[in-house]
């Protein structure tokens, strides 16, 4: 048997939802790096880092 399109798409959206849930619970590094350069000479160099998590993963409650 062969799924209809709708079904094939309602598992997409849940297992999109399921990746991104998971990546916002265990939190996400991603980093590169960017260099600008004209005629072999290197004119700018940017190092990007970014973290994708939950904030109640970053900031803990100190209040009781």
């Amino acid at each position: 048997m062969s799924e209809s399109r709708a079904d094939l798409l309602e598992d997409a959206d849940a297992s999109l939802l399921e990746l991104v849930d998971h990546v916002l619970n265990k939190g996400v590094v991603l980093s590169g790096d960017v260099m600008l350069s004209i005629a072999g000479v290197d004119l700018v160099y940017l190092r990007l880092s970014v973290l994708l998590c939950a904030a109640d993963r970053i900031w803990t409650s100190t209040r009781p």
